[in-house]
């Protein structure tokens, strides 16, 4: 019996990135067809059989796509025959296999293709933009200001710690009070 590799999928106009999960991967064996049937099949590090076959929603260059056998991943980079944006990774309509998920970290809609996305921010710097943070002879004067204040907010609270305290001279004050009052 075989069981199901969770597998991520992510796509742009001309390919598809699968993200297939299997840590120790053994005896790895990949297949793609031009007409997009693709096969996957590799024994796992508790030595069960993994298979992996999916009919991908339209036909792709099986000649132009590579694949990357990691420690932790095997990565198919699956070109599309035409570039257009599929509905959905598999021909079949309907819900999508549970195995089968969308990989956000390389998720990119149709609209934002044409927008250089990176961590670079397009090359914005920062540093000139005077948001602070800089100046720190301001911040220790702050500091040393806060101390003082500190000060007396601790002895404000010192009276106030010991809840007993203040339980048994809310109870002695009436006691006293009574005493007071007998001649």
């Amino acid at each position: 019996m075989s069981r199901h590799p969770s597998t991520k999928w992510a796509q742009r106009s001309d390919k598809v990135y699968l993200t297939i999960e299997l840590p120790d991967a053994k005896d790895v064996k990949l297949n793609l067809k031009p007409d997009g049937h693709f096969n996957f099949s590799a024994k796992g590090s508790d030595d069960m059989q993994y298979e992996l076959d999916l009919e991908l929603f339209d036909a792709v260059n099986a000649e132009e796509s590579k694949a990357a056998v990691a420690p932790r991943t095997i990565c198919y980079l699956v070109k599309k025959a035409e570039s257009n944006w599929w509905p959905r990774l598999v021909k079949k309509e309907g819900k999508p296999p549970v195995f089968l998920k969308v990989d956000w970290d390389k998720w990119q809609d149709e609209d934002d293709e044409d927008a250089e996305l990176g961590d670079d921010f397009g090359g914005m710097d920062f540093s000139k933009l005077n948001m602070g943070g800089d100046d720190r002879d301001d911040f220790e004067d702050e500091v040393e200001d806060d101390d003082d204040d500190d000060n007396v907010v601790d002895s404000a609270n010192k009276e106030d710690e010991d809840p007993e305290a203040e339980g048994s001279k809310g109870e002695e004050a009436p006691a006293a009070a009574v005493g007071e009052a007998k001649p």
